[in-house]
């Protein structure tokens, strides 16, 4: 008998009994629904973690830093500065494409009646490629004068000091309107000689202490986002490394730099010594091997793949626990093709035996249930696809924003792969619960069957 054939037989079966089979496909799609939106929200959380995580800096990156302590560390005769020949050893690192170095410096920034104390960062021309901007473009590399890349949320730390209000930071409403791109913002590096100038104030010897001299910095890009979407560029101001270290040399000559430790006579290094660095690696799978590496050679190393690698450890418990309880639905249904199938066989015992009669193949009466039940399953698992996605659509429409407070996006994601699984499952499920009852059509004696009323 032609494949054909037997696909003709059980589908018209179906459709003699139709109340039995709308019911038994509603179980297959109700159970098929259940295991494709519990899943599609476990996905949903785990890809929502992950892209809350990336938002907080790159899953590639690793920040290092150095154990040795600022202001010297005495007591060690060898600290383990981080320098460039340290930089450049951490590039040369299995699976790291770039190693960037970055020196920090704390200054004053004034516009107009508003200033704002801030965290000045000197990077790697490499670095600023990967910092998104909304306007303007990175600094030109080889160029002597500073251009800065100001974070979007820095706005928010400017206040006029002869104002009482202190509400800049908490209420976005006040946030002063500081124009980076297109007005003059002036800056102050030594920040021990503005403290002791303020009042009148003296240095050594008991000497008057000028007001040291402001740096006009023009600003070459300003960072993507609002003043209310936090990014790990949000609140900096980034300046070209060679630049800075060129400028700070200036400003200070031979005294000490500000954040730069001195040796135990109180002197200052001949060569800068960086706080932090950040090394990026080729694939986020290499991220752990890298980072236990530079660990091993003595420096502090944290990147965001520890927090992802235990989110999703918890995504797949909650998403096993998910699928687990849809899983149960569908056992269900499978006791429901079981339920038809069994029925069908008994209404059918004479059909059944007629045919064994005829010399019809056992097979072919085996594979006729098993097309029976395997197409429930078939139109049970498009059906509850369906279904699926119209739960999904209502769940990221009015639910996605009251659970998933903070993390925008979609809660419930169903990718094509889910879809296609499910439409397979259902089917064996669907056969496999059929399996037995088309056993038992094999096993009927044909002389019983043609008897039987």
């Amino acid at each position: 008998m032609r494949f054909s054939d037997l696909l003709s037989m059980s589908v018209n079966n179906l459709r003699r009994r139709k109340l039995r089979t709308f019911l038994t496909v509603l179980g297959v799609l109700i159970g098929t629904a259940s295991i494709v939106v519990m899943v599609s929200l476990g996905i949903g959380f785990n890809e929502l973690t992950m892209e809350q995580i990336a938002s907080y800096g790159s899953l590639t990156e690793i920040s290092v830093y150095s154990n040795a302590m600022w202001g010297g560390n005495e007591n060690s005769k060898d600290p383990n500065y981080m320098t460039d020949d340290v930089i450049a050893q951490f590039g040369k690192l299995e699976h790291v494409t770039a190693a960037s170095p970055l020196l920090e410096t704390n200054v004053l920034m004034t516009q107009g009646a508003y200033q704002a104390y801030i965290n000045l960062i000197g990077v790697t021309q490499e670095y600023m490629k990967n910092i998104p901007l909304k306007e303007g473009g990175i600094p030109e590399p080889g160029k002597r004068d500073l251009q800065m890349i100001v974070g979007n949320m820095v706005a928010r730390n400017f206040n006029n000091p002869k104002s009482n209000r202190n509400d800049y930071y908490e209420d976005p409403s006040s946030i002063p309107n500081i124009d980076f791109m297109n007005r003059p913002l002036f800056v102050i590096f030594d920040m021990d000689a503005y403290y002791q100038s303020q009042n009148g104030g003296t240095g050594e010897g008991g000497k008057t202490v000028k007001p040291p001299k402001k740096y006009l910095i023009p600003t070459a890009g300003l960072v993507a986002g609002g003043t209310e979407e936090w990014n790990s560029y949000s609140y900096n101001v980034y300046v070209d490394l060679d630049a800075l270290k060129a400028q700070l040399k200036q400003i200070f000559k031979k005294k000490p730099i500000p954040n730069q430790p001195t040796n135990k006579k109180g002197k200052p290094y001949n060569y800068f010594i960086y706080q932090q660095a950040i090394v990026e690696v080729d694939d986020m799978n290499h991220v752990t091997a890298v980072q236990k590496t530079i660990t091993d050679m003595g420096y502090q190393a944290n990147s965001n793949m520890e927090w992802l690698e235990q989110s999703q450890k918890q995504a797949q418990m909650v998403q096993a626990l998910l699928g687990g309880i849809g899983a149960v639905s569908l056992f269900v249904a499978a006791i429901g093709i079981a339920n038809t199938m069994m029925m069908s066989i008994y209404e059918r015992t004479k059909e059944i035996g007629i045919l064994k009669v005829l010399g019809c193949d056992m097979n072919n009466i085996r594979n006729m249930f098993l097309l029976e039940s395997g197409f429930i399953g078939f139109l049970g698992g498009i059906t509850g696809i369906l279904f699926s996605y119209g739960v999904s659509f209502l769940i990221n429409k009015f639910l996605s924003g009251r659970f998933m407070a903070g993390m925008p996006g979609d809660l419930s994601r169903i990718p094509a792969w889910l879809s296609l699984t499910a439409v397979g499952f259902a089917i064996f499920v669907g056969m496999a619960a059929g399996f037995f009852p088309a056993l038992r059509a094999m096993k009927l004696s044909p002389l019983a069957a043609i008897r039987n009323e």
